[in-house]
């Protein structure tokens, strides 16, 4: 360590420090401090850390949460970025707001943006990259599936030693042969599924054999573009799979059990997407040497994270806060819904902010039409392009009487409160979710902070 990255680092600890005790917040700006003094600092911060990277498209804050919750039943304290602030400035702050590790193991879990893999590995010498997915998603910002792989690609490259974590349903991360030991994760079909032969529907992303651009087909299609692909032109197929899932038991959006081997799993949250999550999860806590029995407690005692599937209780109302930002996630999450025993209130909030993604179209590849429009006694409308989404909901077969305007938070959080249902789900882009998030913890709704 020199002078600069001592300076750096003074710096960085002393504004996040007057931040969190006196503002009660910033996830960022004190890595944007710390950086602006050494631009190198993140080497410095991370030089005694194993790091493991998560990235991909969907699920890396909750994958990254259950891999920490997991190495933590082994190894005590794990360095992490919880609040999902995953760039470069970001991850400084989350070393900068961490104490000196006194654990034997040393172990950084790190959630990481796609476009920001080459330069974080540039700094931390990841020894582990666990990759969730490739879908389209703010395509102002990142374009195709394949341009956003190449950028996470650019970065394995400067970890060759490091052991690529991937998911094997997805056909993009077999096609880029790489010299990394590799870890591939899925659905292992039961023997009575090894005949079918599906296709995805037409619109999906992903879907080109790598080797030879024809249609892929499956003998399972889970959701989306994942699934045990095979391409009857070339041969090409899903690569053997080191852990699997082999059978959903249950499911609601509070809670789903799974198989995984011969042991079965729970966790307390909902989704078949986060299975997947879960999966790369146990994938990394076997590579660290954890043994079913001590993945089976941390998955028990998984919390709900900043924004994915965030439970909130106000009023009489118990609100479940989650993130929406591109079709698939959003299909997801509309799926789950569907397996809601009870009637329930919907809200949703869009936003087209940078973070967001500024084209909103993405909201008509989302098949609200499969809703249960039986359950839903009320729909509120908000965020700053509440008309878009107000005429996506009518186009779905919702009723305009159905539905209320929320022009801003303290109009949603006042309508809220006069819901008809004890459920309540809200469905939000990202910066319409912090905005949210900051007016319910200036009312004390919730604590500030993330």
């Amino acid at each position: 360590m020199n002078l600069k990255s001592d300076v750096a680092k003074f710096a960085g600890k002393s504004s996040y420090w007057f931040l969190h005790n006196v503002l009660k917040g910033g996830t960022s700006f004190p890595g944007k401090i710390a950086m602006k003094l050494d631009p190198d600092i993140l080497n410095t911060l991370a030089q005694n850390y194993e790091t493991v990277i998560v990235t991909g498209t969907n699920g890396k804050t909750m994958t990254t949460a259950l891999i920490v919750e997991a190495l933590r039943e082994k190894y005590g304290e794990v360095l992490t970025n919880p609040s999902g602030s995953n760039m470069q400035q970001g991850i400084v702050t989350a070393f900068l707001a961490n104490k000196k590790s006194k654990a034997k193991r040393p172990i950084a879990v790190l959630e990481v943006d796609e476009a920001n893999v080459k330069m974080v590995t540039k700094l931390v010498k990841p020894s582990v990259f666990v990759l969730t997915n490739i879908f389209r998603d703010q395509m102002d910002r990142y374009g195709e599936i394949y341009t956003t792989y190449n950028k996470i690609i650019e970065g394995i490259k400067l970890a060759p030693d490091a052991t690529v974590i991937a998911n094997g349903d997805a056909s993009i991360f077999s096609s880029v042969d790489l010299p990394n030991p590799k870890i591939f994760y899925g659905f292992k079909l039961p023997s009575d599924h090894s005949q079918n032969d599906v296709k995805a529907p037409v619109n999906t992303d992903g879907v080109l054999c790598p080797e030879c651009d024809h249609i892929l087909h499956y003998h399972d299609r889970i959701y989306a573009n994942l699934g045990d692909f095979f391409c009857p032109n070339c041969g090409y197929r899903r690569p053997e799979l080191t852990y699997s899932v082999s059978e959903i038991i249950d499911q609601d959006p509070n809670h789903l059990s799974f198989r995984m081997g011969t042991k079965d799993y729970h966790i307390n949250i909902g989704g078949t997407y986060n299975i997947y999550n879960a999966l790369a999860a146990y994938s990394v806590a076997r590579h660290f040497d954890l043994d079913d029995e001590e993945i089976a407690s941390a998955f028990a005692k998984n919390k709900r994270v900043f924004g994915r599937q965030e439970l909130i209780q106000y009023a009489d109302k118990d609100i479940d806060l989650i993130l929406v930002k591109n079709p698939v996630g959003l299909d997801e999450v509309l799926h789950m819904l569907n397996t809601e025993k009870d009637d329930y209130s919907l809200v949703a909030l869009l936003n087209a902010n940078h973070a967001d993604g500024i084209d909103t179209s993405w909201i008509w590849d989302g098949q609200f039409e499969d809703l249960n429009r039986e359950q839903i006694k009320q729909i509120l409308v908000g965020g700053q392009r509440w008309h878009d989404m107000g005429f996506r909901l009518e186009v779905a077969g919702f009723s305009p009487e159905q539905m209320t305007i929320c022009p801003d938070n303290e109009a949603v959080i006042e309508e809220i409160a006069k819901l008809p249902t004890k459920k309540v789900y809200i469905l939000s882009t990202y910066t319409a979710l912090l905005s949210l998030r900051k007016t319910m913890a200036e009312k004390k709704i919730i604590k500030a902070g993330m």
